[in-house]
């Protein structure tokens, strides 16, 4: 009966803890949509007829090109390294993951400068066909939207490789044989037989893309082209008209949750209900012209999304620095600002998501209500809110905490949006679904028996969860905040809106440079964001080998 009362207590404690932190994630969606209504007719009659028609024209477009290069680059390099064994196979297998370390913003950056009329890939180009001048050849500008299709499909396939090699990989070998004594040629099995069943793994690494591609602003606005986030970030900061720009971040919302709707289509039909340890797929052996093809051919969305930016950088960091002969004290702040912020969210997120990831846990056990299950699934929505929808929502909120704060303690400053305080709550915000999630998944591999054995020796649940359930933890508590930390850095819309005066990242570093063009200041900063996201995909990397080892 006693462990029946603390366990209620227990419950009651987890779900306070949910439906605060879930109230945190929506107030900005609620806020937007009180804002959208209250805002002049005008505003959007005006937003209807100017704004929203080439603004939502060029969103669709870019969705729909860019799902179609990372379906196509992510299912068709995911089935070459796992149907097939050449030489090189197992290196581009984790190499595939590698455009996943450099923000779309950065290789937009990059490109910029690499494909100039004038720049290293089009005078070589012009080298060897014969041509003196850019007036006789050049490729086509790359600030456009096919430009921008490019730059992102290339950067955001390896979402699609990730899912889809993990279904291929757990696909059963007897299915794939089966076909071959029909008579169906390779081709046939991958186009009949893999591919159907891999459609719900690529329907979920199409919604992360296109999700990503929602949320970028930097290589939409380098690039020349005016999606509905650039038009939010515009609205705000050139006309300072809040009521204009939530109603264009509640169309940008209707988009968002299209996708999810998309998501949740692809994998309304999957099951799980093999009972016995299937025989994995034997890739087949290419030798020659063939296994040479097969390495060229997986290897280009590597050079391209990775090897040519990430050496473009390298090259501008090291002829910046001789030049110089030392970092400048601007860009040390900026650094020194960004691990400060990114370390600052990380605890604050990694600690909410482990209260959701409990909560869930407890909720679990002691109740089937449909209270806390909300509360649980509405605290782990804000990766689906793009950073700048996200930042124009929490606008309104946290000036009014600022007044209310001012009075209080007789301070005229603002001291959420004068400081990081407001950059770290939006960050939280937005990753807390990577820490619930993985949290979840490591509570799920403990067993119950160890908690109830260490209740029945008088233990609380506070000193279990401290001292059984948090050692176990290590691994997903250390991978949550790894991942955490980097997309921090990475993000570049959210900071742009809410960090204060005189207030640099990297990423705005990088940012106001590109703006400015002089790509060789900001060459230093990429070259740190892009060495940092390089943890989280030596993780990934290392999780896609311990799958294919098994």
């Amino acid at each position: 009966m006693l462990l029946r009362m603390m366990d209620a207590g227990r419950g009651r404690f987890a779900l306070a803890g949910a439906i605060i932190i879930a109230a945190l994630v929506v107030l900005p969606v609620a806020v937007l949509a009180a804002h959208a209504w209250m805002a002049d007719v005008e505003h959007w009659a005006h937003l209807a007829q100017f704004v929203l028609p080439q603004a939502l024209r060029n969103t669709v477009l870019l969705l729909l090109g860019v799902g179609l290069v990372c379906a196509v680059l992510g299912t068709g390099s995911a089935w070459l390294v796992t149907a097939y064994d050449f030489p090189g196979r197992g290196v581009l297998a984790w190499a595939l993951l590698l455009p996943l370390a450099v923000p779309t913003y950065i290789v937009a950056f990059a490109y910029l400068d690499l494909l100039h009329p004038i720049g290293p890939i089009q005078t070589a180009l012009r080298t060897l066909l014969g041509y003196d001048s850019p007036r006789q050849f050049r490729l086509p500008d790359l600030r456009s939207l096919q430009g921008a299709i490019f730059v992102l499909g290339f950067v955001l396939y390896p979402y699609v490789y990730l899912t889809t090699r993990a279904m291929f990989l757990t696909q059963s070998a007897s299915l794939l044989e089966a076909a071959r004594t029909l008579g169906a040629s390779r081709l046939q099995v991958f186009r009949e037989v893999a591919l159907p069943l891999a459609r719900p793994a690529i329907a979920v690494g199409m919604s992360l893309a296109l999700l990503e591609t929602l949320n970028d602003i930097g290589a939409s606005e380098f690039l020349g082209v005016q999606t509905l986030t650039v038009s939010i970030y515009t609205t705000w900061t050139t006309r300072s008209d809040l009521g204009a720009a939530a109603q264009i971040a509640l169309s940008m919302l209707a988009l968002v949750l299209a996708l999810i709707l998309l998501e949740r289509h692809g994998r309304r039909r999957q099951r799980f209900a093999n009972t016995q340890r299937m025989r994995p797929m034997q890739p087949h052996r290419l030798h020659g012209l063939p296994a040479a093809g097969a390495l060229v051919l997986g290897g280009l969305p590597v050079v391209l999304g990775f090897v040519l930016p990430t050496a473009y950088l390298i090259n501008e960091s090291v002829k910046r620095l001789n030049l110089v002969g030392s970092i400048s004290s601007a860009l040390l702040q900026a650094l020194g600002n960004t691990v400060l912020v990114a370390v600052s969210a990380t605890v604050l997120t990694v600690a909410c998501g482990l209260m959701l990831a409990w909560a869930g846990r407890s909720l679990r056990e002691s109740t089937r209500r449909l209270l806390p299950r909300a509360c649980v699934r509405m605290a782990s929505l804000g990766y689906a809110v793009p950073g700048t929808v996200l930042a124009i929502g929490l606008l309104p909120p946290l000036l009014w905490a600022d007044r209310v704060l001012g009075q209080v303690l007789q301070y005229s400053g603002l001291l959420l949006m004068g400081s990081s305080a407001a950059l770290v709550l939006a960050y939280a915000i937005r990753f807390l679904a990577i820490p619930a999630g993985g949290i979840e998944a490591g509570l799920l591999r403990i067993p119950p028996s160890l908690e109830q054995a260490s209740r029945l020796l008088g233990e609380s649940s506070g000193r279990t969860l401290w001292r059984v359930h948090l050692p176990l933890l290590k691994p997903a508590l250390a991978a949550s905040a790894l991942l955490v930390f980097v997309d921090t850095m990475k993000e570049l819309p959210a900071t742009l809106l809410l960090r204060p005066l005189n207030f640099e990242t990297l990423a705005t570093w990088l940012y106001a440079e590109a703006a400015r063009g002089t790509y060789e200041e900001g060459a230093v900063a990429a070259l740190a964001i892009v060495l940092t996201g390089l943890l989280p995909v030596i993780l990934l990397a290392r999780t896609q080998a311990s799958r294919g080892h098994h």
